[in-house]
């Protein structure tokens, strides 16, 4: 799935525009991008969350020479589906309004 089939779907089932519909979706993505570039944690409730850790330096090798090398430190982006998405996944229905995710908490 990409950006422009999530505007195409919320464009039929809002019944908005379609620049509408990319303004909003372009929107929620600056949110969440701005959450997480200051290192706030990003929970969608019945989705999952978005966290960003702190990764420190650390020993490596290069492995075409193996000389010692030391890896800076970096910023990383992880992603844990919560309970709700994983029992939809793995139950083998379609992910569709009325598993749980759609945000309507059924």
């Amino acid at each position: 799935m990409t950006k422009a089939d999530i505007v195409e779907r919320i464009y039929e089932k809002a019944r908005a525009s379609k620049k509408d519909a990319s303004e909003v979706v372009d929107s929620v993505f600056e949110m969440i991008k701005s959450r997480l570039e200051r290192g706030e944690k990003v929970k969608l409730s019945g989705f999952g969350n978005f966290v960003v850790h702190q990764k420190r330096p650390r020993k490596g090798r290069n492995p075409q020479t193996g000389e010692e090398i030391v890896i800076s430190g970096r910023r990383v982006l992880s992603f844990k589906a919560s309970q709700v998405l994983k029992g939809t996944i793995n139950s083998g229905r379609p992910l569709s309004p009325g598993n749980g995710l759609d945000g309507a908490g059924r």
